[in-house]
């Protein structure tokens, strides 16, 4: 092929990644000319020679590690026959339309600086390059230059200057880019004075020594303790106010995993990648842990280093330690750092910290492998703000504004929905501000100016008070669950129909009502409710989410007078009663999640929790995976009957059952009755994919058990990758049903 000519656009996250310098090289190496450049919509070029077809082709398959290429559109000009490749200055103006990187782990090239004696960043905490480092918790403000970063404040020195000027260096353009002499310094304190010795040694002998050390990371301050130490991890928990809900662990390396949990190559890829999140993995017998750590859980939380401060702290300490977000229980993380102090004391005994300031909260992801595929439970700092790319467009600007616990909101345009960060539960001035912050944030960084704002239909929600105080924008309502199904059906890629299983605790229904165990018609456009749970009141309203034994008796009534579950509340059995009977304070809900309370509390598991879900993890927990067995649930008139597998549970306990037996037998049946209850809506609506969501399918036994049966029935089924099935990934589901509901409306 003789030479041509080509102008070029690549779009995706294709700045501050290197891409201007892996194109200069991509390029001198194939001998074409040309030139690169950054605008607001990605990178431009414009090659010329013989080899423009295998530049193509490289430019997507060679991209740097922390690229994200979408798109690569080539359209062929006339030839200039100038010789030599160039990187050319970025032109002013345009929407901002480029994607900004997610903060990224440490790169084995920095790795190798900061262990390297010679080197100039020889264990300097802050080395990084374009292939690594903070990116999304230092952005400022867009185009992504050091001036718009908490950067801003540390002028390069000539050696940093130098690289950040060179396109062969690999810190050409790296905006976070510094050095001892130049960068951010490390400290440890005692919450007010400096300590005296170096500050990673010095920290590691506090930890050696039990004691509870603040660490900040890139997204906001954490809780360190070495994770063997018994009296650390037990006096953290009691600090934190934590006193159930498992810790993080980091380890140093795949080596060191391997040593506390059941690991095969999936969860090696996601351990090690340059996301690090949480990665939740089966726990070894007699894993070296205190046992304060992650109490009663067959699972651990495990986390490699991501940042240089890591890898030095767990080289020196020399075993796994405790890695837990800086708070006190149901608070956001602490990042800011005239606040750590004071939100941490009595908590804290010293603080590991230095002067490059954080911009964006951001809490770890948490991930775990399913059949072959990563599943994200909380996706924040290492997936967010990459986008989640949709089929279709959104045909005009959309935010979506989440649920009320575990929120993240979702700004959409064209085919990208930003995803916000994990906010938390919105319950507190701290955490909402978070949201009406970050959503202006996002604006600014993507240029998404709201046109339809989506929100949830309960009307006390704090996001859906936030939606109808906007002005000049268009609202449309989205009913919880629907939401669930949409966002499971954006997540694979696919517009419905679907029957769409909705199981959570918590959703407000169309009738006023709290529904939780639905079976829906849906696609991305509206749904029908084809059955659901058989609804029972719920004692004391949220008291009952707070003490799954109102559950238990809302279910049971006065046949539980011979259960321990009725002797360990028998003072309050009656009134708790009446208040259903008379329908007092009791609304009506269809909850798979307050089912499983109701059994969790009746097999002895909990009473009363200290976190959210956690009746439910702990009966998961209980159950014998190897029990095969199930009760069985009738179904009138597209009703399930919870109370069927409530009494089977009660029947074997009063027959001396092992409870672990109970716990399987519950689980089998529950998805025994989903599948049972898909086939006939299949054979009813003609719909033979089945979408699964909500927060009750973060039960691992209970998803497994029913993925399997629904495909041996002949049903495809869709769960979730890229965004959780809890109500994080709420948002990403009312803004493809906003888009979807706008076109209808425009178009009729």
């Amino acid at each position: 092929m003789g030479p041509v000519r080509m102008a070029v656009r690549i779009e995706g996250v294709v700045q501050g990644v290197g891409f201007r310098p892996f194109v200069h090289a991509l390029a001198t190496r194939l001998g074409l000319a040309g030139h690169v450049g950054n605008d607001a919509s990605g990178v431009f070029v414009e090659v010329e020679g013989t080899r423009v077809a295998e530049f193509l082709d490289a430019v997507r398959a060679e991209a740097p590690p922390l690229a994200v290429v979408e798109s690569v559109r080539a359209v062929e000009m006339k030839r200039s026959g100038l010789a030599g490749f160039f990187i050319v200055a970025s032109p002013g103006g345009g929407a901002a339309s480029t994607l900004v990187s997610a903060d990224s782990a440490t790169c084995d090239d920095c790795l190798r600086e900061l262990n390297d004696p010679a080197d100039r960043r020889y264990r300097y905490p802050f080395v990084n390059c374009t292939n690594c480092g903070p990116r999304f918790t230092i952005v400022r403000g867009v185009p992504y230059d050091r001036p718009l970063t908490t950067m801003a404040g540390f002028p390069l020195c000539a050696a940093c200057a130098g690289e950040y000027a060179d396109p062969a260096d690999r810190r050409f353009h790296a905006q976070p880019v510094c050095c001892p002499e130049c960068g951010p310094r490390l400290r440890l304190t005692d919450g007010v004075d400096e300590l005296p010795g170096d500050p990673v040694s010095s920290t590691v002998d506090l930890l050696a020594a039990g004691k509870v050390v603040a660490v900040k990371g890139l997204g906001g301050y954490h809780l360190a303790v070495d994770a063997g130490h018994r009296f650390a991890a037990a006096s953290l928990r009691a600090r934190k106010h934590r006193e159930d809900k498992p810790f993080a662990v980091m380890v140093p390396d795949l080596e060191g995993a391997r040593k506390l949990c059941e690991m095969d190559d999936l969860a090696a890829l996601l351990l090690s990648g340059r996301r690090r999140p949480i990665v939740l993995l089966p726990r070894l017998p007699g894993a070296p842990v205190a046992d304060a750590v992650s109490p009663g859980n067959r699972r651990l939380g495990l986390i490699l280093p991501y940042t240089p401060l890591h890898h030095l702290l767990l080289a020196e300490l020399g075993r796994p330690m405790v890695l837990t977000s800086a708070n006190v229980s149901d608070e956001p993380i602490v990042y800011a750092d005239d606040e750590a102090p004071a939100r941490l004391a009595g908590i804290a005994d010293a603080y590991l910290t230095h002067d490059r300031a954080i911009h964006i909260r951001t809490d770890d992801s948490v991930v775990r492998p399913f059949r072959g595929r990563e599943q994200v439970q909380r996706r924040s700092r290492g997936y967010a703000p990459e986008p989640v790319t949709v089929q279709g467009e959104f045909p005009w600007h959309v935010l979506a504004c989440g649920a009320e616990l575990k929120n993240t909101f979702c700004l959409a345009k064209g085919r990208h929905a930003f995803l916000s960060h994990h906010i938390g539960d919105l319950e507190n001035y701290e955490t909402l501000r978070s949201f009406t912050e970050g959503i202006a944030h996002f604006g600014r960084l993507f240029d998404v100016r709201p046109e339809v704002v989506a929100h949830d239909l309960h009307p006390e929600y704090l996001s859906t008070k936030y939606a109808f105080e906007l002005d000049d924008v268009e609202l449309v309502g989205v009913q919880h669950h629907h939401a669930h199904i949409a966002s499971c059906l954006a997540d694979n890629g696919e517009a419905g129909p679907v029957l769409g299983v909705a199981f959570d605790g918590t959703g407000y229904g169309t009738d006023g009502t709290i529904w939780g165990g639905e079976f829906l018609l849906a696609d991305l456009r509206g749904f029908r409710r084809l059955g659901h749970l058989a609804p029972v009141r719920m004692p004391g309203g949220a008291a009952a989410i707070k003490q799954p034994w109102r559950m238990a008796a809302a279910y049971l009534g006065t046949s539980a007078a011979d259960l321990d579950v009725f002797r360990r509340n028998a003072s309050q059995w009656p009134a708790v009663l009446s208040m259903a009977e008379t329908a007092t304070n009791s609304p009506w809900t269809s909850s798979a999640g307050r089912l499983f309370d109701a059994v969790a509390a009746l097999l002895g598991l909990r009473d009363r929790i200290n976190y959210e879900g956690q009746a439910a993890i702990e009966l998961e927990q209980l159950a014998d995976v190897s029990h095969r067995s199930a009760y069985s649930a009738s179904i009138t008139d597209s009703v399930i009957s919870g109370a069927d597998l409530v009494d089977a549970c009660a029947r074997d306990l009063r027959a001396g059952v092992p409870t672990p037996l109970i716990a399987a037998r519950f689980h089998n049946g529950v998805a025994e009755v989903i599948t049972r209850a898909c086939v006939a809506f299949a054979d009813q609506t003609g719909v033979h994919t089945v979408a699964l969501s909500g927060g009750v399918f973060q039960n691992l036994l209970l998803l497994d058990r029913t993925v399997t049966a629904l495909e041996a029935s002949g049903l495809r089924v869709l769960t979730h990758s890229r965004v959780p099935t809890n109500d994080g990934g709420i948002s990403l589901g009312q803004a493809v049903i906003a888009a979807n509901a706008q076109v209808q409306s425009v178009h009729g």
